[in-house]
């Protein structure tokens, strides 16, 4: 053994694990049962954001523009953007919640609604005299973790989009 993982510095270290440890792992239980335990929690703790993403998105932000809601349809008006204008948004908003429960497009629309985010935050500033400022960028900080967390898809996404367009 190692004088390193003797005393505890590489508990990795294979000489410092005991046979049964180090063998090839069941092929008959699921993959995230073979690895560790904080690595579980934090997907799950991950997932469960996204979650609660996109049901503020779509719920609580998209909705009462897709249904003309009166505090929704006033606050436009205000700003001059119209009936349109709140319905673009709300769009986008109800698209990136949906999106943020794809796999395949979780960073991208991650992404996609920080960008929002950053829209909404100038809005505020703008309009509103930063009434509900902080509102938008509160939100940017889960969605960018989410963004970073899930970096890996967008490699996959961009293989089939390259795919796609090569086939014409």
């Amino acid at each position: 053994m190692s004088p390193g993982a003797a005393s505890g510095l590489y508990p990795d270290s294979s000489t410092d694990r005991s046979a049964e440890e180090t063998a090839m792992p069941d092929t008959t239980t699921s993959p995230a049962a073979t690895l560790p335990a904080r690595g579980r929690g934090l997907r799950v703790a991950l997932r469960v954001v996204q979650v609660l993403l996109a049901l503020f998105f779509a719920v609580a932000s998209a909705l009462p523009k897709l249904i003309g809601h009166s505090s929704a349809a006033d606050t436009f008006a205000e700003m001059g953007w119209g009936d349109a204008g709140m319905y673009a948004i709300g769009v986008l908003e109800l698209a990136g919640a949906v999106a943020l429960m794809v796999p395949l497009l979780q960073s991208v629309a991650a992404t996609a609604l920080s960008a929002l985010m950053v829209g909404a935050f100038v809005v505020q500033l703008m309009y509103f005299d930063g009434e509900n400022a902080a509102t938008p960028l509160i939100l940017m900080v889960p969605l960018l973790i989410v963004a970073r967390a899930r970096r890996g898809a967008n490699e996959e996404l961009g293989r089939l989009v390259r795919a796609r367009v090569r086939r014409g």
